[in-house]
């Protein structure tokens, strides 16, 4: 992650900083509706994800989402409803054309018949390339500010 925050960048227009809220938007709506597979569709074949709440990273569109699917399968089994909220977000394009994204991501949980609490609250640094005209992520690396 520290190569990532040291990287030097230029400001990005209005219109691709819209589009990349958007993308954001559409993403995690994905993830929070249960839909692994086209969530993992928005990184890159060879993407990876990366947090220290993690073990180790995953690469590979597959392993993400095979990575979410199971993490939905127990949150279901438990009941439990996640609601992701980015916001925060500083886009910065790079000398070779992709954009670095930076955000504070909040999971909030809600337990069935349960009051919502934060789970966690997370930095989220991605770095965002097009392919075939599309935004794709070609690496996530999530911090949990408990765990830096």
């Amino acid at each position: 992650m520290d190569a990532l925050l040291e990287a030097a960048g230029k400001p990005v227009s209005a219109d691709l900083y819209l589009e990349v809220q958007q993308f954001y938007a559409w993403q995690m709506r994905l993830l929070d509706d249960g839909l692994t597979a086209q969530w993992a569709q928005t990184f890159t074949e060879d993407g990876v994800f990366d947090a220290n709440g993690h073990p180790h990273p995953v690469q590979g569109r597959d392993k993400i989402a095979a990575g979410a699917l199971a993490a939905r399968k127990a949150l279901d089994e438990a009941d439990i409803r996640h609601r992701h909220w980015l916001g925060m977000i500083t886009v910065t394009e790079q000398s070779d054309g992709e954009l670095l994204v930076r955000s504070y991501a909040t999971v909030i949980e809600i337990p069935h018949g349960g009051k919502a609490s934060l789970k966690f609250s997370t930095v989220c640094e991605d770095l965002l390339v097009r392919v075939g005209g599309e935004l794709k992520i070609r690496d996530r690396q999530v911090v949990r500010d408990d765990l830096r």
